[in-house]
């Protein structure tokens, strides 16, 4: 007997099978990213456990760090991100606990010395993207061996020394 749930369209199973197939780690746009960083001469490390927040590329003669985020789990505000429909909720305890976790492994790397370049999963695979991924690629290799802090990539373009996560400002 074939059970869904409240708003979902496909089965308890099938649904589960589907969340489990998505990687945390080494995901297409990552490998993507680090084949083309290994291509043009750079060496690096994954996943660091040393390091806040483990980033997925560690560039320690640079002092840089790539995080490569995906818009879903990191409720990212652009076209390929879509709020759940069912147990809402839980979904947005979720994401806002993820935001927490990168703001802080980003204050921590910052404070600790590190540059941090941010690629946002809809900067390589949106239809909406401002650059083709040529171009974000060779961006990502100019911000190594630049001097620049901070830079986040995403469908809408490139910020510059940004405070990537905000602290929420409350009325006194």
């Amino acid at each position: 007997m074939l059970v869904l749930r409240e708003g979902d369209i496909v089965d308890k199973k099938t649904r589960s099978r589907m969340m489990s197939a998505i990687r945390g780690k080494n995901t297409r746009i990552e490998l993507l990213v680090r084949r083309y960083l290994f291509k043009q001469g750079f060496r690096f490390r994954i996943h660091d456990p040393k390091l806040p927040g483990k980033p997925d590329i560690v560039l320690p003669r640079y002092k840089t760090v790539i995080q490569i985020h995906g818009c879903f789990w990191h409720a990212h505000d652009c076209s390929l991100f879509k709020m759940p429909s069912s147990n809402i909720q839980s979904w947005e305890n979720k994401f806002e606990k993820n935001k927490a976790n990168d703001r802080k492994s980003h204050l921590m790397l910052s404070n600790s010395g590190w540059r941090i370049l941010t690629v946002w999963e809809c900067a390589l695979r949106s239809t909406n993207r401002f650059m083709n991924e040529n171009e974000i690629l060779t961006e990502i290799a100019k911000f190594i061996t630049s001097e620049i802090n901070t830079e986040m990539i995403s469908e809408t373009g490139m910020q510059t020394n940004i405070n990537h996560y905000p602290q929420p400002v409350y009325p006194s």
